[in-house]
């Protein structure tokens, strides 16, 4: 029952990180003027900025393109183990081109190189933990 107790606790933090998600977009991240976001289900690339760090550079601000969306999704309860029946897709790269940019003021034994993806093409799917943060089903 503890376990269950985690389990539906980070499922609160992840719906609570969508909300906060959905308030922060406008239409340009769509592409449509009008959209209820609220009612939104899909899957889309929207820009992000993030600070690419890595030990032994500076910092850079990077902007570029990831996936964002809200994906059907449903659980229901089973009398067998594991005693949920879930379906579960989550918005992930569908396709995507590699960037390299140079971090400034790194020490000469530090490679200044840094890699990241750049979303071209986003769509709802099973979630795969090489490419996406997420857990997967026991």
């Amino acid at each position: 029952m503890r376990q269950l107790g985690k389990e539906l606790t980070w499922r609160c933090r992840v719906a609570l990180c969508c909300a906060v998600l959905l308030t922060g977009l406008g239409p340009a991240a769509t592409g449509e003027a009008h959209v209820n976001l609220r009612r939104f289900i899909g899957c889309a690339v929207r820009e992000f900025t993030f600070l690419a760090r890595k030990p032994g550079c500076g910092g850079m601000h990077i902007t570029t393109d990831a996936c964002w969306g809200r994906c059907e999704t449903w659980e229901k309860p089973v009398l067998d183990p594991p005693f949920i029946e879930s379906y579960q897709r989550v918005c992930t790269y569908n396709e995507t081109r590699m960037v390299t940019v140079k971090l400034p003021n790194c020490s000469a034994q530090v490679d200044p190189f840094y890699t990241y993806p750049v979303a071209l093409r986003c769509d709802c799917g099973l979630c795969a933990t090489s490419t996406t943060e997420c857990i997967t089903s026991v």
